[in-house]
């Protein structure tokens, strides 16, 4: 089923028209209302008439997560306050949060694109959908809510925590879909087990999982412990919230809104465009955001855009799933190292649970990594010859990935702290 066809299917050349139309629009629009948009197009040279395709784009300058921060809480908002109907704001953990409004037509967009979202994953008036989102100043919860009420699903908006209390609403309420992080939906599933609950006995069917960055391997994971159809989506409160892609049943990219959303792909090192098929940097341009439009915003997560049809009869190009964030990447002793590459070994061990932490430190002028993983409950043994073989075979694994041998460390079943929100993966622990 797809939600709006005349939109979603639509002809890639009408598609790019309506961009150039809105980008054109948009440009004209910021650089009126928005003072630093108008000094930063200004000191580059650029205005809005020069403007006249798609790839000129590449004339305006990026947009990064500091502007946001220079200019809170109010500074890059295109509309006076009075005609914003809603605040939101990043969870950061540094300094002032990143503020973005909304209009009353923002809030209808983005109702609009979760329902797109939501009907590719299959989700449908029939179902009951658990957001285990925590509601509040986070986009995560009321963004899905709002898009899963347009599609006529009966919501269950159970917000964070309480593990038990989840358990006991998925099953009394019949809960089909099932809404949230993928590392929190994983300790559910820890916490169903330890109840001696048998998920096949519950209604779940589908999962709509985002707000971090999670691998096929863990996807896999999801699947075996619930027995549903796992799907990714995509957004981020800067430009909007969830809505800005999401996967088909076919889970082959996930479809980006590109009649909302102008992405790019760059070279995160140069700032150069990248052709489609090739790795880099996602760049995101709201094309009809009213409250905070955004030009070439860096989000520093990397992808590829793939524009080939899909077999869901969609036109729209689609993002791979992302495989990593630049500011996530880790360098240890001049090797570039991913977190989701570690995540992708851990997830095809046997006799290893699927929590992990990443520990990075510094013995006199080296760096070490450290991979802390948990004993999966059934294969804690206490047999000293097991888990040495267990060790030595994460190792082996972790350094044909990684080209580095990291320590690792095998930890008690229920050691690592479990996270309601994003899980904390990384702590460096090096002197700034």
């Amino acid at each position: 089923m797809i939600w709006d066809p005349d939109v979603e299917c639509m002809d890639r050349e009408a598609m790019q028209s309506l961009q150039l139309q809105r980008l054109q629009e948009t440009v004209r629009r910021v650089f009126d209302r928005i003072p630093f948009y108008r000094e930063s197009f200004t000191a580059a040279g650029v205005k809005p008439a020069d403007i006249q395709k798609l790839k000129d784009i590449e004339k305006l300058p990026f947009t990064v997560k500091n502007d946001l921060r220079d200019n809170y809480p109010y500074g890059l908002f295109a509309v006076p306050l009075q005609k914003i109907i809603r605040l939101h704001a990043s969870s950061g953990t540094t300094g002032k949060p990143i503020v973005v409004g909304y209009t009353k037509k923002d809030i209808e967009t983005w109702t609009e694109l979760v329902a797109r979202l939501v009907t590719m994953a299959g989700v449908t008036s029939d179902d009951v959908a658990q957001i285990t989102f925590g509601y509040g100043l986070f986009t995560g919860a009321f963004g899905l809510h709002y898009g899963l009420e347009r599609v006529g699903a009966t919501i269950v908006p159970a917000s964070t925590g309480n593990t038990e209390k989840q358990v006991m609403l998925m099953q009394d309420f019949g809960t089909t879909a099932l809404i949230g992080t993928p590392s929190y939906v994983l300790h559910l599933a820890e916490s169903v087990a330890a109840l001696g609950i048998d998920p096949s006995e519950m209604k779940l069917r589908v999962g709509m999982f985002g707000s971090e960055v999670w691998s096929e391997s863990m996807r896999a994971q999801i699947e075996r412990a619930w027995g549903i159809k796992a799907t990714d989506n995509y957004g981020l409160s800067e430009v909007m919230g969830p809505g800005v892609s999401g996967e088909c049943s076919f889970a082959n990219g996930l479809h980006i809104a590109e009649d909302h959303f102008l992405l790019e792909i760059i070279d995160p090192d140069t700032g150069e465009g990248l052709d489609y098929g090739q790795e880099g940097e996602v760049v995101i341009t709201t094309l009809t955001k009213e409250g905070i439009p955004l030009i070439r915003y860096r989000t520093r997560d990397i992808s590829v855009i793939n524009t080939a049809p899909c077999e869901c009869g969609r036109s729209s190009a689609r993002l791979r799933k992302i495989g990593g964030r630049t500011d996530d990447m880790l360098i240890i002793s001049g090797v570039n190292v991913f977190p989701s590459q570690i995540e992708s070994v851990i997830m095809n061990i046997e006799g290893v649970a699927p929590h992990y932490q990443i520990v990075v430190g510094k013995k006199g002028y080296l760096d070490y990594l450290e991979v802390q993983v948990e004993i999966a409950q059934e294969r804690f043994t206490g047999n000293f010859k097991d888990l040495e073989e267990l060790e030595q075979k994460i190792r082996r694994r972790l350094h044909n990935v990684l080209s580095i041998s990291p320590r690792v460390r095998l930890m008690e079943p229920l050691s690592i702290e479990r996270s309601v929100g994003k899980a904390k993966r990384i702590i460096d622990n090096r002197p700034k």
